[in-house]
């Protein structure tokens, strides 16, 4: 031991231990980068997979539009005399059901490229819906005498049309219809059919369809209905229901889910009547590619939906990046033993080998990140944690000079990982142990250095 340890005190010890460590900080947070540069690229992998088979998909419809005639008067003035001009623009009255009874069966499959997956499915939507014909017209400002009832279209919305299945069918009291692709006149997304609507004014119509399409990752529907029931169901065991609206109920099982939605208009806070200029009367416009939100309604609001998603039952990504967060209790709690075994075993450790041993642990959450992208959390975490164990433990028996030290390392680190795995898997109660946990070693290692005089240098007869 050179003169220059020997008037090291305790103090400056576990403060050299405390730079070292601050500086194994810059690793770390490469380390969180690297989570998130991963997360990135199988974010990518999943959109090219996904590619051409259909994205999120958000059903809305049917609703009936229906063009009619207004007269409008604009009033201007033009070298100090008032003109006035009367014209006649062309409106759409929208009607949406009284009831709609949909029924949808989605089959998810899992697509692999390299490393990444992704989910993807096909989807089956067929119901009726009631449509009747409003006896109060003249409340929103509408002619029932200019209404076109022969140029009426009923009109679906569906986000991503390019999932939309080869043969849909709708009928209308029994009578197929002829759809068209696109939102109609109103240029949304989906698909329609030219109605003529002259009968509707004596009797309710009921509207029967049986679709299918594809999708990937989520699945929403905009309610447009006085009374909506949707009924899904699904192979997939881990569904994530949100939205403005949840199910009212549901089954979650190891074979998949079933959920039942039970919307009313008076909840969704529109009339079953709306009026627009031409062409602003789209039931669909777009949906978010991650979390379709909203979609634009009739008068350009936006409309609540019922959303379900089809998620992984465990991100591998978040639960690496929530390890990572930990790297510096590893690292303390680390450096604290080889203080521990400095101070008051008489064992002399370099700063060479904390660094060695402060990187290991860093090289541990990236072991994880790579090889659960190949082999799956738990695996991963076990065999990144026990290789960093046992490396930790072979060098810091070399260092201390005895195996039974190393061996207490080593199980400090086992210790380390086994509480981090179950921090891991509760969330809701992850902060409460951790502090308690905190608190315990805390107070241990204040009670073994309660008699330290951290000023006296190794040469000085400690007090």
């Amino acid at each position: 031991m050179t003169a220059s340890d020997e008037t090291k005190t305790p103090g400056r010890k576990l403060l050299f231990a405390i730079l070292i460590g601050l500086g194994l900080a810059i690793p770390l947070f490469m380390v969180w980068a690297l989570v998130y540069d991963r997360q990135s690229q199988s974010e990518q992998a999943q959109s090219s997979i996904t590619e051409g088979w259909g994205g999120p998909q958000a059903m809305s419809g049917p609703v009936l539009v229906i063009p009619y005639r207004q007269t409008t008067t604009e009033t201007s003035t033009a070298s100090g005399t008032a003109i006035t001009r009367t014209q006649e623009v062309i409106r759409e009255l929208t009607l949406e059901p009284e009831a709609v009874e949909l029924a949808t069966d989605i089959k998810p499959q899992l697509r692999r490229r390299s490393i990444y997956e992704a989910v993807i499915y096909d989807a089956t939507a067929n119901g009726s819906a009631r449509f009747a014909f409003p006896t109060d017209l003249a409340r929103y400002g509408v002619d029932p005498a200019k209404l076109d009832l022969t140029r009426a279209e009923l009109r679906f919305g569906l986000s991503d049309p390019r999932g939309l299945g080869a043969n849909p069918t709708v009928s209308i009291d029994g009578r197929p219809l002829k759809l068209q692709p696109g939102g109609g006149s109103g240029a949304g997304k989906g698909f329609f059919a030219f109605v003529d609507a002259g009968a509707l004014a004596a009797k309710s119509a009921i509207v029967k369809f049986d679709y299918g399409f594809r999708g990937n990752a989520r699945l929403s529907l905009a309610p447009h209905a006085g009374d909506t029931h949707w009924t899904v169901k699904s192979s997939w065991p881990s569904p994530s229901f949100g939205g403005s609206f949840i199910p009212g109920g549901r089954t979650i099982g190891d074979k998949g889910f079933a959920a039942e939605y039970r919307i009313g208009n008076l909840a969704l806070g529109r009339s079953l009547v709306s009026t627009a200029d031409k062409g602003q009367s789209n039931i669909t416009e777009s949906a978010s590619a991650n979390t379709p939100e909203r979609i634009d309604s009739g008068e350009g609001k936006g409309s609540e939906i019922a959303s379900i998603g089809l998620i992984q039952p465990v991100d591998l990504y978040s639960r690496v990046d929530r390890a990572t967060k930990y790297g510096f209790l590893f690292i303390g709690f680390t450096f604290l033993a080889l203080l521990m075994f400095d101070i008051i075993g008489g064992v002399k450790v370099s700063g060479v080998e904390y660094l060695l041993m402060g990187a290991a642990i860093v090289l541990f959450f990236v072991l994880l990140l790579a090889f659960a992208e190949v082999l799956g959390f738990t695996f991963a975490y076990i065999l990144a944690s026990a290789a960093i164990a046992g490396l930790n433990t072979a060098y810091s028996a070399a260092v201390l000079g005895s195996w039974k030290r190393g061996t207490m390392i080593g199980g400090l680190l086992i210790g380390l990982y086994a509480m981090l795995y179950i921090l891991l898997g509760l969330e809701a109660f992850s902060l409460l142990i951790g502090s308690v946990l905190l608190f315990f070693a805390l107070a241990a290692v204040m009670y073994a250095t309660r008699r330290i005089d951290w000023s006296r240098s190794n040469g000085e007869a400690a007090v």
